[in-house]
């Protein structure tokens, strides 16, 4: 792969992330093939060791209008939560080095995970079984991407399978909580009030560089993963959505100017709304929509309002209804936005949204 070596000696200068022993060569990792659930060869040790990535447990916050946010750059990404009428945002640039931020809201415990590797976020509830815990970084790889532990049980998970893979609580689904991922002048218009991750995070690093030196926009993927799929660039980012092991990518090309997709994954229709300039694709089961009456549009009127269906209801990222009389719509659980490449890893035959289907 071209360019590899200096994306590596980007990574090890930065003292953020992984350096393989080689590409394709694995460190040594506990277990025997029965103790994990994914192919124990292929799950790769990137280098610093255990929780040589630090998260972050309940990061400092500061306003939206504080100066402290001047490091996030307009156009850069957050990851967006929203519980009742709180909302907080934790930048890329925060996550690119500490990957988990482990955070409340009133009395929701979650953590945010982010793989920089695989441009994957995903949030969980920090109580599993009843008992409250916290995740952090295990220093381990599955198809290039993050593998969490929570500290409840030292069990290690893959965050884009989204399971437990290794330990005494393997095969166990982690409960979601809904997060959306959009550009930072898109949430804080939305959102307003809004609080975000601050550079204050008690660890020294210059949150203003990205870590991977070109490794967003190049085609390099420093470690192995299954079914390297060509079909989109590898570094694209897409939305996916999986339903009963049934997979579809939707591509932020899709959707300019604002638009609303009524469409089926595994026979159960969804709704899939999305903007390009504004950076946010989202998805929402719709088993009560027909097709052929479709009943909702995209509006983009500078408020936090997305779309709105035919009889006036209007609804935000979260598929809440902010204004009129109808129900909230169920995000789709097991829909997330990452590289192409990563996603198509995780979901053999994952099929590509197309403006004919």
């Amino acid at each position: 792969m071209k360019n590899i070596t200096a994306v590596m000696i980007i990574v090890l200068l930065s003292g953020c992330f992984e350096e393989p022993d080689g590409v394709g060569q694995s460190r040594a990792v506990q277990g025997t093939a029965s103790d994990w659930l994914v192919p124990v060869g292929q799950v790769f040790d990137g280098g610093p060791g255990k929780d040589g990535i630090p998260a972050l447990e309940n990061p400092e916050m500061v306003a939206s209008s504080d100066s402290k946010t001047d490091f996030i750059r307009e156009e850069a990404f957050v990851v967006g939560i929203k519980i009742g009428n709180k909302t907080k945002a934790y930048a890329h640039a925060i996550l690119d080095w500490h990957e988990i931020a482990n955070d409340q809201i009133d009395d929701v415990l979650y953590a945010i995970t982010y793989c920089p590797l695989t441009g994957s976020a995903v949030a969980w509830n920090r109580k599993i079984n009843n008992r409250e815990t916290t995740f952090g970084v295990s220093g381990l790889l599955y198809n290039s991407n993050l593998i969490p532990y929570d500290r409840l049980t030292d069990s290690n998970w893959s965050q884009m399978r989204q399971e437990s893979i290794n330990g005494s609580l393997i095969g166990q689904v982690p409960e979601n909580v809904q997060i959306v991922e959009t550009r930072w002048s898109t949430w804080k218009q939305m959102y307003p009030n809004t609080v975000v991750t601050s550079e204050n995070t008690g660890h020294n690093r210059n949150y203003l560089v990205y870590p991977y030196g070109s490794y967003r926009s190049d085609d390099n993927v420093i470690f192995p993963v299954d079914n390297l799929d060509s079909r989109l660039n590898l570094k694209e980012r897409v939305l996916g959505v999986n339903i009963d092991d049934d997979s579809k990518v939707y591509r932020f090309q899709n959707f300019s100017p604002r638009l609303v997709l009524c469409d089926s994954v595994s026979g159960r229709p969804i709704l899939v709304v999305g903007d390009q300039q504004d950076g946010f694709i989202v998805a929402f089961h719709s088993d009560d929509i027909v097709s052929s009456k479709f009943p909702f549009t995209g509006i983009d009127n500078g408020s936090e309002v997305v779309m709105q269906d035919n009889t006036g209801n209007q609804y935000n990222l979260f598929g809440e209804v902010i204004s009129g009389q109808g129900s909230d719509l169920e995000a789709v659980s097991d829909s997330y936005i990452a590289y192409w490449f990563a996603w198509a890893a995780f979901h053999d035959n994952t099929e590509i949204f197309t403006s004919q289907n």
